[in-house]
């Protein structure tokens, strides 16, 4: 008769645990997922034991405040940045400002396993446009072009590991967002 024994059972429950743990994490080695992004686009720090964790406050740069297609224009003392023409991964959670008239290209490198799905503007101050760019598979790629000053958000998401049939999967997803305050000319 065979002896029963639990280290097959605990080889393969440590197995299993690890596995499942390397799902949220990733490497540097796939193109446009280099880095870790956290939902506010600043790094999140766990509270201090004993005291509630605040919320906090949206700012004009914030990708979770709320903008509408009507939003007017930013005063001249709100912290955007120019945009530079192309957006990709690096540029998430920050806020571009463009002038009417002006085109803007995103272009997020994403892998078969982990693909980026579409952009998307959440506004009517930006008017898609041909990229006229030739993508592999998994990555995304929008052009727009800025038609009337307000503010707009550009979003886009991505699995955070691959969902390769018969594995275990993670249902994480990298979030890509960017606030554009277009201006008028």
């Amino acid at each position: 008769m065979r002896r029963t024994t639990h280290t097959r059972t605990i080889a393969l429950t440590a197995l299993t645990l690890l596995l499942a743990a390397g799902c949220g994490t990733q490497g540097g080695s796939e193109a446009g997922g280099g880095r870790t992004v956290s939902p506010t686009g600043a790094p999140s720090s766990p509270p201090s034991p004993g005291s509630a964790s605040p919320t906090p406050p949206a700012s004009p740069t914030s990708p979770t405040s709320s903008a509408s297609p009507a939003s007017p224009p930013p005063s001249s003392d709100q912290d955007c940045t120019t945009v530079k023409g192309m957006l990709d991964a690096a540029d998430t959670g920050h806020t571009y400002c463009l002038v009417a008239g002006d085109t803007l290209r995103v272009t997020l490198d994403g892998t078969t396993p982990r693909p980026w799905k579409p952009v998307k503007s959440d506004g009517g101050n930006l008017e898609p446009t041909n990229g006229g760019i030739v993508l592999q598979p998994g990555d995304a790629a929008a052009a727009y072009r800025a038609v009337s000053a307000g503010t707009v958000r550009l979003t886009s998401s991505r699995p955070m590991c691959p969902s390769d049939p018969g594995r275990i999967s993670c249902k994480g997803l990298q979030e890509w967002t960017v606030t554009v305050v277009v201006t008028k000319a």
